[in-house]
């Protein structure tokens, strides 16, 4: 191998490094967003507040569903 591809490949490789480092730490980042909102969610069940989801056919209440049909 000649000098010019092996610095080539080095610079692919330490690019590829990089994006998975970069992906790593969305990914944490994602799963820690995560986390707190369940705790959030947690909390908020203990104290009697209601959730703050939105969209959930679970969550609506039977006179909602009658109005949706």
């Amino acid at each position: 191998m000649n000098e010019e591809s092996e610095k080539a490949r080095q610079s692919r490789k330490a690019a590829m490094e990089a994006q998975a480092a970069v992906r790593r730490e969305r990914a944490a980042e994602k799963l820690r967003e995560n986390l707190s909102r369940r705790k959030q969610q947690v909390r908020a069940r203990r104290s009697g507040q209601a959730d703050e989801t939105n969209g959930l056919p679970a969550a609506q209440t039977p006179a909602a569903k009658m109005d949706e049909s």
